[in-house]
């Protein structure tokens, strides 16, 4: 169902973006006649939605009352689920932090196991900042994996044994979960924290593997079954006996990924097994890691130049586990996408280290669970209950 322009999903999405604060900011932007702003808004405040307020300046008169969401009686959670870890956000209905945690956890203890300690963190958390569970909307999860958006079911993800298909939604009864692939919420949450006017915007994520969020006209780019921006398995040229999880060989992540650059590490005699081994030489001021690092940017860089004369980005993001050594690794990527991607493309281009750092897919997959539950479909949904 599209609503109609003016509907009450309509009048809330404008007070939530800021657009408008009072009953004549509405009028002025949707051209409704005032009775029917009072209608929408009436209802919206009746569901607990919006709350008003005396608190405009006058300008003659009695002084208008403002309009803003009402955040007391709502909850959300974000979920980060990597390999290793899992991190839980629970923030308010304008995406304000409450209360969070990080625990380790690895993602190959299976579904019931990991989703029964994100359920247990959930309940600790809404403890902690005073919410009933009745007040929790919706969650958003972030998993390491590629994801059919529609359904919340993850598709045969190697680094998650025992998770394909399974129906991560229904484990949590009685609330919306949307579940996505993590660099898909890493992007939407770098988007709406750092570059809210930018329209155009890829997040590459660095970590064990390689993967790639698009913002397109400000909004997610999933593809047509959830697999867009798996960059991870574009083939790399020249490197034929690098053999990749996926069963192929030469893959970017099996060339540049932060196991990949372990490995090499391992076999130099160096103490590394993982991505965060290979941080953590390089902030040693290891030269064999600098230069492993750096050859690592070029190799991903090679790509992203392909990417850049295809989307054409105004920005690309770069997140994950090796970003926290970015001064190398983003020497290697600048130094190949402006070398290989055409001038109108790069002239306005910006290559930069996430601002949200860690914290990028637990925010945003908390945004995706309050963006869901604000959309105009969905308000329009509980105002007409």
């Amino acid at each position: 169902m599209t609503p109609q322009p003016g509907s009450a999903g309509d009048v809330l999405t404008l007070i939530s973006a800021g657009s408008a604060t009072t009953r004549s900011d509405l009028a002025r932007l949707t051209g409704l006649a005032r009775s029917t702003i009072s209608q929408r808004v009436d209802a919206l405040i009746e569901r607990g939605l919006v709350e008003e307020s005396e608190s405009g300046e006058s300008t003659g008169g009695r002084p208008p009352r403002q309009l803003r969401l009402h955040t007391e009686d709502h909850a959300f959670a974000g979920v980060d689920l990597g390999a290793t870890h899992c991190r839980v956000a629970l923030m308010d209905i304008s995406g304000k932090v409450l209360a969070e945690c990080e625990d380790p956890l690895l993602i190959g203890e299976g579904p019931e196991n990991v989703l029964g300690h994100v359920d247990q963190r959930l309940d600790r958390l809404l403890g902690e900042a005073g919410r009933a569970r009745s007040m929790l909307r919706a969650v958003g999860i972030g998993v390491p994996g590629p994801v059919e958006f529609a359904t919340g079911r993850p598709n045969n993800p190697p680094i998650m044994p025992g998770w394909n298909d399974y129906p991560i939604p229904e484990y949590f009864g009685g609330v919306s979960v949307l579940v996505d692939n993590d660099v898909n919420v890493m992007a939407l949450g770098e988007h709406r924290h750092s570059y809210q006017g930018t329209d155009h915007l890829l997040f590459v994520k660095v970590g064990t593997g390689i993967g790639c969020g698009i913002v397109a006209d400000g909004k997610l780019h999933r593809g047509a079954q959830g697999s867009a921006g798996d960059i991870g398995h574009i083939r790399v040229s020249g490197h034929d006996d690098a053999g990749c999880r996926c069963g192929n060989s030469a893959c970017l992540e099996a060339v540049a990924g932060g196991a990949a650059l372990a490995r090499r590490l391992a076999e130099m005699g160096l103490p590394a097994e993982t991505g965060a081994d290979v941080v953590a030489l390089v902030q040693a001021g290891d030269t064999q890691a600098l230069r492993l690092v750096r050859e690592a940017g070029r190799h991903i860089g090679e790509v992203l130049a392909g990417l850049v004369n295809f989307f054409n980005p105004q920005v690309i993001v770069i997140g994950g586990a090796l970003s926290r050594v970015h001064e190398h690794l983003l020497a290697g990527i600048r130094e190949t996408v402006y070398r290989r991607s055409l001038p109108l493309a790069t002239h306005h281009l910006s290559i930069t280290p996430s601002h949200t750092g860690i914290n990028a897919a637990v925010l945003g997959a908390g945004l995706l669970a309050i963006e869901h539950y604000l959309s105009p479909d969905n308000i329009n949904r509980i105002v007409n209950a």
